[in-house]
């Protein structure tokens, strides 16, 4: 191994902390929804947001959620090719891409812990409710406000910053 695959390993392993970080925030979040509410009953803690305990057995936005129990092996194996490519894409960036690495590692961190739920419980658990009047958003959860949050520092950043080639020296 060069000294610069060397040093990228070491940038790749100081970014996983972040997403082992999410990782954990999520899934505690998501333990302490389910032990303090009841499924699809608001509490309301601010005007425009509740917190609401509900399941989602398919993807963004309930999609597929009435497929008949097919979508959960699909989802699983979907985000274990996806979380793998994002670690392969991690573990290859150089120190001066600080917004990409915190990007996928943002990413990485909401896949996995949604991942987690759909492999032990079949469902992914969601509890957060943002809505104005009558018009809620989507229930959603940390996970996913870690994956649109890298999303969209993903990006900027590609559309902002140069992103010239690197020499791969491994």
């Amino acid at each position: 191994m060069t000294m610069d695959a060397m040093s990228r390993s070491r940038y790749a392993r100081h970014w996983l902390w972040l997403s082992v970080l999410v990782i954990l925030a999520d899934q505690f979040s998501k333990w302490l929804a389910e032990a303090s509410l009841s499924a699809y009953q608001p509490v309301p803690v601010i005007p425009m947001f509740n917190l609401t305990l509900a399941y989602n057995s398919g993807a963004a936005f309930s999609f597929l959620s009435d497929a008949g129990g097919w979508q959960r092996w699909f989802f699983i194996a979907l985000t274990i090719a996806v979380v793998t490519m994002l670690f392969s894409w991690l573990w290859r960036m150089h120190a001066e891409e600080r917004l990409h690495a915190l990007s996928i590692s943002l990413i990485l961190g909401g896949a996995v812990g949604n991942l987690i739920d759909r492999i032990w419980l079949g469902h992914v658990i969601d509890f957060l409710d943002v809505y104005y009047e009558t018009h809620h958003w989507p229930i959603f959860n940390i996970a996913d406000s870690a994956i649109t949050v890298g999303v969209v520092l993903l990006i900027y950043d590609l559309f902002v910053n140069d992103h010239g080639e690197h020499k791969d020296s491994d």
